[in-house]
């Protein structure tokens, strides 16, 4: 069983702490893979919020800061960073390491990335039990839910934007990393479902917040662990390694996937989409095809063909079509969802794409969104394997826009307008993505940029 801690909850660590940190933060902060501002120098540090969640004076430190990096021309973002400090670290801590601190309240002591250190997420779990406030740190949580004690933490490696613990095989918690204020999809959306009882999306446990200014931080979401769960992309390449086929698990897929947007509609707000909303949707895809085309020389050619996915919508608009918008995941693909080993599939990761500003990943959206982006991800597993099959990928659309449909009512193929502009606009971002940072992945979505620009041949 985990020992009982106790939190020192200090506000104001000590003057200085954030300056003798900046030259260890200032090589370490971009190295790690969930920094936004890769590529621009960090120009210094601002402290928006320090608590003091163990003493520095005993054994072990435990700092929670959130610190603004200051990166020309903007601002900077806000990054949620828990710090741990030592006298020096044990081997196992190693990889952990931010620096050896030179002056100031912390001067001749080790600080390192504490959620490798099992003892500092240990101090987090314990808190959501109790329902701590310590400083600007609001723990909350669903009291129908308990949270036992002798769970051991694990750090996972894996992820990018955001940080994860699992304790033992129970719970996991995401921390954000790159915070803004305000209601944050990746708890409201999950709460939303819980109280309607939609069981695709594992129900928060508890959520971390801070005081603000302004409105309230997300910082973070404890929710059930799946236990033997297989994400849906490991599981995709697995059975095309194998040379088995995926239409079953594609048509459940797209069954699950539509009973979160169906429960989603209920439990949130719709709104209907007609020419104006349309014209301003339709104007920012062209933009983004156009910036895209400036940006990746190669996706030239393809641009007018491409253009004509938005006109075509435009016209629809035009004669006085309309379409419903709601909530959605807004970053659907297969590294989204989770295959427990009973075969049930789970949405995860709310988030939304975290480089669009949180209001516009907060607003309704048509669902085919979601579903132009699973489909993508389908094709992009296809053109993973060797060789390519993208008969694979054709297979597992359909299987998935048929599974859909058993839910929905309604088939997204019957929509073929407003699919290939999310298909296109999707495809177009990925050009940008992969020219910037995976050049050869960059064929993948430009086998998808030669269908969706000539769509009749």
């Amino acid at each position: 069983m985990a020992e009982t801690v106790t939190l020192s909850g200090r506000t104001s660590p000590g003057p200085g702490l954030l300056a003798s940190l900046d030259p260890l933060l200032r090589e370490w902060l971009p190295r790690q893979r969930w920094f936004a501002g890769k590529g621009r120098p960090v120009t210094g540090f601002s402290l928006v919020a320090a608590t003091e969640l163990l003493p520095a004076d005993g054994t072990l430190g435990l700092y929670h800061l959130l610190v603004r990096a200051h990166q020309a021309p903007a601002p900077g973002d806000c990054y949620q960073l828990l710090i741990g400090v030592r006298e020096a670290l044990p081997p196992r801590l190693a990889p952990a390491l931010i620096g050896h601190v030179e002056e100031g309240p912390l001067a001749g002591r080790t600080v390192y990335e504490a959620l490798y250190d099992p003892r500092p997420a240990e101090v987090l779990l314990e808190a959501f039990r109790a329902q701590a406030h310590i400083g600007g740190l609001r723990f909350e949580r669903d009291p129908g839910q308990e949270i036992a004690t002798g769970l051991t933490p694990r750090l996972m490696t894996a992820e990018q934007s955001n940080s994860s613990v699992v304790y033992g095989d129970t719970f996991i918690l995401k921390l954000l990393r790159r915070i803004v204020p305000g209601t944050n999809p990746d708890l409201e959306l999950p709460l939303a479902l819980a109280l309607e009882g939609c069981s695709r999306v594992p129900a928060p446990t508890a959520w971390l917040r801070a005081e603000s200014d302004e409105e309230p931080y997300v910082l973070g979401v404890l929710q059930p662990f799946v236990r033997g769960a297989t994400d849906g992309w490991e599981l995709a390449l697995r059975e095309l390694r194998k040379g088995e086929d995926f239409g079953a698990e594609a048509r459940a897929l797209g069954r699950a996937t539509a009973e979160v947007h169906v429960a989603l509609a209920r439990a949130l707000p719709t709104t209907t989409l007609g020419r104006v909303q349309l014209d301003l949707l339709v104007t920012g895809m062209t933009e983004r095809l156009d910036a895209a085309a400036q940006a990746v020389p190669v996706l030239r050619p393809y641009a007018p063909g491409l253009r004509t996915a938005f006109s075509a919508l435009a016209d629809l608009a035009a004669e006085g079509h309309t379409w419903t918008a709601q909530r959605i995941h807004g970053d659907l693909h297969l590294g989204q969802c989770l295959r427990s080993p009973s075969g049930e599939w789970s949405l995860i990761d709310f988030e939304g794409e975290p480089s669009r500003p949180l209001a516009e990943r907060r607003l309704p959206q048509p669902p085919v969104r979601d579903i132009a982006g699973m489909l993508r991800s389908f094709d992009y597993a296809a053109h993973s394997a060797d060789p390519p099959a993208p008969g694979w990928a054709s297979r597992c659309r359909a299987a998935y826009c048929s599974g859909y449909a058993e839910i929905s009512g309604a088939d997204p193929r019957t929509d073929p307008v407003l699919l290939r502009a999310y298909e296109t606009d999707k495809a177009v971002y990925e050009v940008v993505y992969e020219a910037r940072h995976r050049p050869d992945w960059l064929p993948v979505p430009l086998s998808a940029v030669r269908r969706l620009a000539n769509p009749t041949t």
